[in-house]
C-alpha cells in the first residue's frame, strides 16, 4: 500500500473540527442546506451520534468518521479492510442524512470504486436494505449502520446476501456461482483503491472529501513509524 498520512483523526470534536470554534452564527449560516433549514432537533441528534463514536464499541476498527465542511448533513468515512475478499482496501463514502433524520435512514455512497454486490457500480450508491428493512428510528442508531457496513466486506454477511437487495447483480451472481472470479475482481478492485488516483483524488473529478491522504517521503515513513514504536526490517 502506498505511504500515506490520514488526516483528522476518528474522534474529533465538532466544536473544534477544521481547527475552528463553531459560534452560533457560524452553526445557524452551516445549517442552512440548498435553502433549507435544519431543524435543531436534527442537530442535537446528529452531534449526539457522532459524539457516541468515541465509545470503544461504536466506531468499527479501521473506520474513520468525520464531518463534511461543506454538508452539516453529511458525514466524510474511510474504511480499510484487513481482511477476507477485499483486504487491504481502501475505501472513501459519504453518509447523508435527511432534514428530519432520524425518521428516515442515512444514505451511503462510495467514492472509491469497489466490486460489491451492494454498492450500484454506476453511481457509488450503497444498500442498507438487508439490514435495515423497516428503519426504525428510535432503534437503529448510527453505529449500527457502521458495523453493518463492516461486516459485508465478510463473508458471513455476503452469505446471507439475497438478490433483490443486490445493486450490482454481476457482483452478486460471481460471488453466489463463481467463487474464484468474484474473488480475483474483489481483490482488483482492493488493489486500485490503493493507486493514486484514488487514494490521493489526483484526478480532481470527485467531491472533496474531509479525510486527506498524502503521500511520504521514504524519511518520512521512518519518522512515522519511529513515533508509533513501530520499525521496519531494514531499521532493526
Amino acid at each position: 500500500m502506498p505511504s500515506a498520512t490520514l488526516v483528522p483523526s476518528p474522534t474529533i470534536d465538532l466544536s473544534l473540527a477544521k481547527g475552528r470554534s463553531v459560534s452560533t452564527k457560524i452553526v445557524q449560516a452551516a445549517d442552512s442546506v440548498h435553502g433549507s433549514i435544519i431543524s435543531p432537533a436534527t442537530r442535537a441528534t446528529l452531534n449526539f451520534q457522532y459524539a457516541s463514536l468515541r465509545n470503544i464499541n461504536h466506531c468499527p476498527t479501521g473506520m474513520y468518521i468525520t464531518p463534511s465542511a461543506e454538508n452539516t448533513l453529511m458525514w466524510d468515512a474511510v474504511l480499510f479492510v484487513h481482511k477476507g475478499y477485499y483486504q487491504d482496501s481502501v475505501l472513501k463514502f459519504i453518509i447523508s442524512f435527511s432534514n428530519d433524520y432520524p425518521e428516515r435512514p442515512p444514505t451511503v455512497r462510495f467514492l472509491t470504486d469497489i466490486f460489491h454486490p451492494l454498492v450500484d457500480p454506476r453511481t457509488g450508491a450503497y444498500s442498507l436494505a438487508p439490514r435495515f428493512r423497516p428503519w426504525r428510528p428510535k432503534e437503529h442508531q448510527i453505529h449500527h449502520v457502521l458495523h453493518f457496513m463492516k461486516s459485508t466486506f465478510k463473508e458471513p454477511t455476503l452469505d446471507k446476501l439475497h438478490e433483490e437487495d443486490a445493486l450490482n447483480k454481476e457482483a452478486f451472481k460471481l460471488y453466489r456461482d463463481n467463487r474464484t472470479s468474484f474473488a480475483t475482481l474483489a481483490k482488483q478492485s482492493a488493489e486500485l483503491s490503493q493507486s493514486p488516483s484514488a487514494l490521493y483524488d489526483t484526478s480532481g473529478s470527485k467531491k472533496i472529501h474531509s479525510l486527506q491522504f498524502t503521500p511520504l517521503k521514504p524519511n518520512e515513513v521512518e519518522e512515522v513509524l519511529g513515533a508509533l514504536s513501530v520499525h521496519t526490517e531494514d531499521s532493526k
